[in-house]
């Protein structure tokens, strides 16, 4: 049994660290936008780095916010926090922040997945951390706005200043992180169980339950239209009572009738075999192998992803979903 993790919180944390510091922020999509945000109604000096072209370069600065090209932010900055996807943070590093990051800067990451597996290599004379809110950016933008933040992960990589935990404390209270609590950890933590609970569990494990459900069902002679409502749709239900207390309030919240069939069925269906398999895809996170096969697979085009995507697209659930989704229009996103 490993020990609990520390948790830091307002008063473990000096906001003062980064005045008269500049931020970079690379990148601007769900976490970028609200960490520039955030750290900018904290009064810190924010610029955001982003290719020539790209689409949110307006939407940055329209918000406020002081926008430049990536090289250019990185040059400019004490802090650069790299927030654009894990694929293709090794190459945008190598071509546009290395040859900026002198000694005394700090690298920044909301995910430890490219120092972990040695897809950037920091100068021995930068610190390294990790802030990572455990949220989607649009969560982290609205609790900060509330006063009550979202609780975040920091860890240190690289301790050149002997400053990099304090220095990545007053980061997290800028995003509002401190407000609900900053726990500490490591990169290799951080990264092998994100990547074993995206694939055994919240996405991989999820849609592979949800579809096998709805054929079963539907192989049975049951109408989609049924299955997908038993199988999928409901689904929001479950897992909201699970967000907001856990199996337990779950179990108290739906009928004795579903909780019985929770106990007796759930075993069935993660069986020994299941197990092993998470096992099997944890082994493959820690010695690196699924890391290994999706760079690899970016490098080549993803032409397997692309080809995936095409199909699942296509299946039932999916088409039978549009037909029943266009029935309800509280689903609808506005504007």
């Amino acid at each position: 049994m490993t020990d609990r993790l520390r948790i830091y919180y307002d008063a473990d944390a000096d906001l003062n660290r980064l005045k008269g510091k500049r931020i970079a922020v690379i990148g601007y999509g769900s976490q970028g936008h609200a960490h520039s945000l955030n750290l900018k109604d904290s009064g810190l000096d924010v610029v955001v780095g982003l290719y020539k072209g790209s689409k949110s370069w307006d939407r940055a600065r329209d918000a406020g916010l002081n926008v430049t090209t990536v090289a250019e932010a990185a040059e400019q900055a004490d802090f650069v926090m790299m927030l654009v996807p894990d694929q293709t943070q090794g190459s945008l590093y190598q071509s546009e922040i290395r040859p900026r990051m002198r000694a005394g800067k700090t690298l920044l990451f909301a995910h430890g997945f490219t120092i972990h597996f040695g897809q950037i290599q920091a100068p021995d004379d930068v610190d390294v951390a990790m802030i990572a809110p455990k949220g989607p950016g649009h969560i982290v933008r609205e609790m900060f706005t509330q006063g009550v933040g979202t609780p975040t992960l920091v860890a240190i990589h690289q301790n050149a200043s002997g400053n990099a935990l304090p220095n990545a404390l007053a980061y997290a209270k800028g995003i509002g992180g401190t407000s609900a609590g900053v726990i500490e950890t490591t990169f290799r933590d951080e990264t092998e169980t994100d990547l074993f609970g995206e694939q055994a569990v919240l996405c991989g494990g999820i849609s592979a339950l949800i579809k096998a459900g709805f054929e079963t069902l539907v192989e049975a002679g049951y109408p989609p239209e049924m299955a997908y409502f038993e199988c999928l749709h409901e689904t929001k239900l479950i897992v909201d009572l699970i967000y907001q207390g856990g199996l337990s309030y779950m179990r108290y919240s739906v009928s004795d009738t579903a909780e019985f069939g929770d106990y007796t069925a759930g075993p069935k269906i993660i069986t020994a075999e299941v197990r092993e398999n998470m096992r099997t895809i944890l082994r493959d996170i820690q010695d690196g192998t699924w890391a290994k096969n999706w760079l690899l697979e970016n490098q080549v085009g993803r032409p397997n992803f692309m080809a995936t995507r095409r199909q699942n697209a296509d299946h039932q659930i999916e088409t039978i979903g549009k037909e029943l989704r266009a029935m309800m229009p509280w689903l609808k996103k506005r504007a």
